[in-house]
């Protein structure tokens, strides 16, 4: 009875999108695309802004070009770089009070998925005043226009310049969800390769594979477009050939930018798609562990593939003919677990752990409670979970 609720909602979810005011944001592309970002802000009558980062950064001086360029156009910026990984409440609320005091008139978020999730954070806020995160929890709670947000990404992972989602921690509660709404795309996206130059492998390896997740996830439910399914597939494929040489030659632009690109097509994909029990589990992996989302969502994606059986035999064997892997004679099954054995294959080479470490005992019927709170009745899976799936599936992943 459950699964035929998830079902209907679900269907009638799906008859309700297309009428939603979906867009996408306008994108500026290519090597130094940065540098034409000030005049665009300036052209559009944007005299002061907040730029919503994190230390990392800031420390590393990656804004300065861009900043030069702001001070030449004579655009005032005031910068908040005290986001966190797995951004809370609390880091929201302290930007927000910076963008009210400042006057500020748009948003500029730059780094990766934390700083943009605090910037849409900002931006919810500023349209509804009257109303604290907790209770923009869910879907389409804003519906209404906020601040002209700039989207500059400096990982090639998240897709959250493209997305309609921002994901929030509470750091009372350890809870972290989302807030979904069509408000929050991003009105102008930044595809800079130069930004990603200088990431650690180990950045580069685990928000490649978060990039994967969304196009698999997306590829494999139930909620497909003819253009998601193109997105998704063109995001694994660029993924396949070439995150590798961007975790191990970082300094080779062409296999940056085509992860820029992978990840911006996966977030095409999955903002209209949705995503699945990987986001799901890995949410909770965050808010209770802080563990890196790339990172639960590596590690997860192989393991919950299998727990699908052959509810996915078919999606993943087309996702493994698109990457080239499989003999002409293999059945959807073989090409199915050849697809999932590459992901692992791919986590190996890039040490990528295969378990996550620190999951206590105590704290899995909570997190199963959340992450099915999450899934259900929304996501569009191939199979939808009980507690027990749920439950195995937290021991299958724990160290």
């Amino acid at each position: 009875m459950y699964q035929l609720y998830c079902r209907a909602y679900q269907s009638v979810f799906r008859m309700v999108t297309p009428f939603l005011p979906w867009r996408k944001p306008e994108i500026l592309e290519g090597e130094n695309s940065l540098l034409h970002l000030p005049k665009l802000i300036k052209s559009k009558d944007i005299h002061h802004v907040l730029i919503v980062t994190d230390k990392g950064i800031t420390s590393i001086g990656l804004m300065e070009p861009f900043l030069k360029g702001l001070n030449a156009e004579d655009i005032k910026f005031v910068i908040y770089d005290q986001t966190v990984p797995n951004p809370t409440i609390d880091n929201i609320e302290e930007a927000l009070a910076m963008y009210r005091v400042n006057n500020c008139q748009g948003i500029v978020a730059f780094g990766g998925g934390s700083p943009m999730d605090c910037a849409k954070g900002v931006g919810a806020r500023v349209a509804r005043p009257t109303k604290r995160i907790p209770q923009m929890k869910g879907v389409l709670k804003i519906r209404k226009r906020i601040p002209t947000l700039f989207a500059i990404p400096t990982t090639a992972g998240t897709g959250s310049e493209t997305t309609i989602a921002t994901v929030v921690s509470d750091s009372e509660t350890h809870e972290k969800y989302a807030i979904l709404d069509t408000s929050l795309i991003p009105d102008y996206a930044v595809l800079d390769p130069i930004l990603t130059m200088n990431l650690p492998p180990h950045i580069t390896s685990t928000t490649g594979m978060d990039a994967l997740t969304h196009a698999v996830e997306a590829y494999i439910g139930k909620s497909n477009t003819k253009e998601t399914v193109q997105c998704s597939l063109d995001a694994v494929k660029l993924i396949f050939e070439n995150i590798y040489e961007a975790y191990s030659n970082g300094n080779n632009l062409k296999a940056r930018a085509n992860m820029q690109k992978a990840a911006y097509l996966g977030g095409v994909a999955f903002t209209r798609a949705y995503v699945g029990n990987v986001h799901a589990i890995a949410h909770t992996l965050g808010g209770f562990y802080s563990v890196p989302h790339g990172l639960a969502n590596a590690i997860i994606l192989p393991y919950v593939l299998e727990y699908y059986g052959d509810t996915v035999y078919q999606p993943l064997s087309e996702l493994a003919d698109q990457v080239g892997i499989c003999n002409p004679t293999d059945t959807n099954e073989q090409k199915a677990k050849k697809f999932i054995i590459a992901i692992k294959d791919l986590n190996e080479r890039m040490n990528i752990p295969k378990k996550v470490k620190g999951i206590e005992e105590q704290d899995i019927p909570t997190m199963v409670e959340r992450a099915l709170k999450e899934a259900n009745p929304l996501y569009p899976v191939p199979m939808i979970f009980s507690k027990d799936d749920m439950f195995q599936l937290y021991q299958l992943i724990k160290e």
